[in-house]
């Protein structure tokens, strides 16, 4: 999805056609999959905090793997949303540049 999303929106910013209906519906599509991300960001701090609680209680070995795809899956995230935020602020930028011209 991310990866057909920024597609959509580097097509819109290069193409000569300045569809205005397209370009919302991308930044609505847009702001939708980034609400995702970061409902999914709060959901892997949420459990990243329960197991540094439950870190001694269990099997320490197992809560530590899970620490460190929890923590690497956050990465990735963090890195995804900053990223789809830059894209679709070129794109806001480009409907405001069509819409004044």
């Amino acid at each position: 999805m991310m990866t057909e999303l920024i597609d959509r929106i580097a097509a819109l910013i290069a193409g000569s056609e300045h569809d205005l209906d397209s370009i919302e519906r991308t930044l609505t599509d847009g702001y939708a999959h980034a609400l995702s991300l970061e409902a999914e960001r709060h959901r892997l701090e949420k459990r990243l905090t329960e197991v540094t609680q439950e870190l001694h209680a269990g099997d320490p070995d197992a809560n530590t793997r899970e620490l460190s795809r929890l923590a690497e899956r956050l990465g990735g995230n963090a890195d995804e949303l900053v990223a789809l935020r830059g894209h679709l602020s070129d794109l806001r930028r480009h409907a405001q540049e069509i819409r004044a011209a």
